[in-house]
């Protein structure tokens, strides 16, 4: 009888993978309780932070507040609060940042951000112009721990990669410690990243951001809009599953873990979800990597 032996791509060492997850602040007191739920599936995994993100307008803003800040008082969790250069001044993104550190908040995700309608971003008269701006501003207030963002396919407003990677190296000389990149589907493109960077002579953790697919439609909306490549056979692969879920979610979870398999094979060891709020495909791609509590 002949024994079959695990993928080479799932034969990780215990305790040798580090998660962490992005969520959005609920609308409703509905979706409030499905988030909780999904922060306690999540949760005993022991991410190394959870991030919240941030729109543009003051609801939202509000939201993002009152779920980070709940985080703080009732969870074990370290909670990190997107950020954004969005309708503000600084001297209103400094406020916000004290009232964050004042919380006990000690990350943020700092991002350049885009307007809720869609438009191309303009700077506040007197708000920061960029993320690199607003790095620098937040240091101001306190010793944060900052992650700003990174694209592997190259943001889609920049005039080429090279001056692409020159703003996230400003960022990081501003004083970020990391850099979440934007979602992507190819592992050469994380790797083709790294290796842009290290030609410049720089050691920048890059931290790859892994998007399960809830909805085929919408990810190809927000592929589109960021520039991320959805390779061919995957496209083909999901065609059709919107109205079959379980199908679509074991392609989504087999997908993914295989892309961080990949990862993990080329030297990466911490990965960022976004959750979209659901639980189960993430919890399932980190139980295929590995990571258990």
């Amino acid at each position: 009888m002949t024994v079959q032996h695990p993928s080479p791509l799932f034969e990780h060492t215990a305790g040798d993978v580090e998660v962490s997850f992005e969520f959005f602040p609920p609308k409703t007191d509905k979706a409030q309780e499905k988030l909780w739920n999904v922060i306690g599936e999540l949760a005993p995994l022991g991410p190394r932070f959870v991030s919240v993100t941030y729109g543009a307008g003051g609801s939202t803003r509000e939201r993002t507040h009152e779920t980070v800040k709940r985080i703080v008082e009732e969870t074990p969790l370290t909670p990190a609060a997107h950020l954004t250069c969005v309708n503000a001044s600084r001297d209103e993104v400094q406020d916000i940042a004290q009232a964050y550190w004042d919380a006990g908040v000690r990350h943020i995700v700092a991002l350049r951000g885009d307007p809720p309608d869609g438009e191309r971003f303009t700077p506040h008269p007197d708000g920061y112009a960029n993320a690199a701006e607003l790095v620098a501003g937040l240091k101001e207030v306190a010793d944060f721990d900052i992650s700003v963002a990174a694209y592997p396919e190259t943001h889609p407003e920049a005039q080429s990669s090279d001056s692409d990677i020159d703003h996230l190296l400003r960022k990081i000389d501003a004083g970020a410690s990391r850099a979440i990149t934007q979602f992507f589907f190819r592992p050469d493109a994380f790797f083709d990243l790294q290796e842009k960077v290290a030609a410049r002579g720089r050691q920048v953790e890059l931290v790859p951001g892994i998007l399960p697919v809830t909805n085929v439609a919408r990810t190809r909306q927000f592929a589109q809009q960021c520039g991320t490549a959805i390779p061919e056979w995957m496209d083909k692969k999901f065609e059709g599953l919107d109205d079959v879920p379980r199908a679509r979610d074991l392609i989504a979870a087999t997908a993914a873990a295989e892309l961080c398999g990949r990862l993990y094979a080329g030297g990466v060891r911490h990965f960022h979800f976004y959750t979209l709020n659901r639980a189960a495909l993430s919890w399932a791609i980190c139980h295929m990597l590995g990571v258990k509590r």
